[in-house]
């Protein structure tokens, strides 16, 4: 199965959680998604970002096993379902929301948490989204500054202000997004 929708799954079951043992568990879904994402950058990404997604692997394979409630198994993970990627940009985009989100999650379930050891799961967790979070951003950057011969994917290009399509050769200048007038020629 693609990554994007098990990653939209996730963040749905994620959003619909209310008791911390849920939300704990979704989080918990979400860095086994990153390890799995990780894991298949490591064998068959673009080799500038293999390194960062070996440590996206170490990262979020830490924080699944902090996560990991008693009596849970490895092998529930929506990730196990996880077979192929087809757009990267997307789903690392949504892999890096997906993490903001369950931090987010696990922030409220800690500041209401009575009992410690659920207290410091959930501290574990936020650590750990957050770094997985900007391992996911450097592989991005790191996409992004491929030159355009590379093999492989390469970033979107610029958005233009208030636009919701990517920009194209006419609506940058000079490698930023152009005004409505430069756009039309009326540049100066």
């Amino acid at each position: 199965m693609d990554a994007v929708p098990l990653i939209e799954d996730t963040r749905q079951a994620l959003a619909h959680s209310t008791e911390a043992p849920d939300i704990v568990t979704e989080a918990w879904q979400a860095q086994a998604l990153a390890e799995a994402v990780g894991s298949h950058l490591v064998l068959s990404g673009p080799p500038e970002v293999r390194v960062q997604a070996g440590g996206l692997r170490e990262a979020s394979g830490r924080a699944c096993g902090s996560l990991r409630g008693p009596g849970q198994r490895a092998d529930g993970a929506r990730a196990a379902l996880l077979t192929e990627i087809h757009d990267l940009f997307a789903a690392l985009q949504d892999l890096g929301g997906l993490l903001d989100e369950a931090g987010g999650a696990l922030v409220r379930v800690a500041i209401g948490a009575e009992e410690e050891g659920l207290y410091w799961r959930c501290i574990e967790g936020i650590d750990a989204a957050d770094e997985c979070g900007d391992r996911v951003a450097e592989i991005l950057k790191r996409l992004a500054d491929r030159p355009p011969s590379a093999p492989g994917p390469r970033a979107p290009g610029p958005r233009a202000p208030g636009r919701g399509s990517r920009a194209g050769p006419a609506d940058t200048v000079g490698g930023r997004p152009a005004a409505r007038e430069e756009v039309r020629g009326e540049a100066r």
